[in-house]
């Protein structure tokens, strides 16, 4: 059974939707069976190269709220990425264009080393103090061959904007088409959407009903969850 994951590195609920999906695909007794791919979503295309900022910056621009409501929604969700197991900082991280990230992430999907690259690049966004962002290419670099991409190649992709960027807007191009307006966007096997940072036990259920079956693209959960869209992402509500 394929699973495709239409994600951005630049969205905190892909990354705490991907630790979910994972905690349900480890309990899935046909999960040897499953190929996992990842496809790319940019939530801020038109974003330029250099154009860095604060995400709580990013936040207050796109949401209109204060900077006090902003840092409170990342407290919030540092809280549920850490339920996940994930670490996450609340504070000091920034934003930016992933557009070179994601064509690396291409590259590393034809060597066999794609979950590597996205999981790397995703702690390195949300739980380390080193920016994916400002400190620019060679910071790049370093993640990728951590990943096990070789260092030559990879500068090459990145000194080549044209390089994969046929792919990455492919992806972004099906993504429309399949209805998708926000990620995390989770298809499995062509049969079930699923949108949002679900649960574990939706994605379980959802990985039950797919198996063997084929059908069209039907939606499962609820019929919004917490997502990341072109207007920004949801932000908890504190209880």
């Amino acid at each position: 059974m394929r699973v495709e994951i239409w994600s951005d590195i630049a969205c905190p609920w892909c990354y705490v939707g991907k630790a979910r999906f994972e905690k349900a695909l480890a309990a899935f007794p046909h999960r040897d069976e499953v190929e996992v791919e990842h496809r790319s979503f940019e939530l801020d295309p038109g974003r330029a190269k250099g154009d860095v900022q604060p995400v709580i910056t990013m936040l207050t621009r796109k949401y209109g709220m204060s900077p006090q409501q902003a840092q409170a929604g990342e407290d919030s969700l540092g809280a549920q990425a850490a339920a996940e197991g994930l670490d996450y900082r609340t504070r000091d991280r920034d934003h930016g264009n992933t557009f070179d990230m994601h064509r690396l992430l291409h590259l590393a999907k034809e060597q066999g080393r794609q979950d590597e690259l996205i999981q790397i690049f995703y702690r390195a966004n949300f739980a380390e103090e080193r920016s994916v962002f400002a400190e620019a290419e060679e910071r790049l670099v370093e993640l990728a061959v951590e990943a096990g991409l070789e260092a030559g190649r990879v500068r090459a992709v990145l000194a080549d904007p044209d390089l994969y960027a046929a792919e990455v807007r492919a992806d972004e191009r099906e993504a429309a088409q399949l209805g998708a307006t926000g990620v995390p966007f989770f298809v499995l096997d062509r049969t079930y959407g699923i949108s949002g940072a679900q649960p574990a036990e939706v994605f379980a259920q959802a990985l039950t009903q797919a198996w063997g079956r084929r059908s069209p693209l039907a939606p499962v959960g609820q019929e919004t969850a917490d997502a990341c869209g072109p207007d920004g992402c949801a932000v908890p509500q504190q209880g």
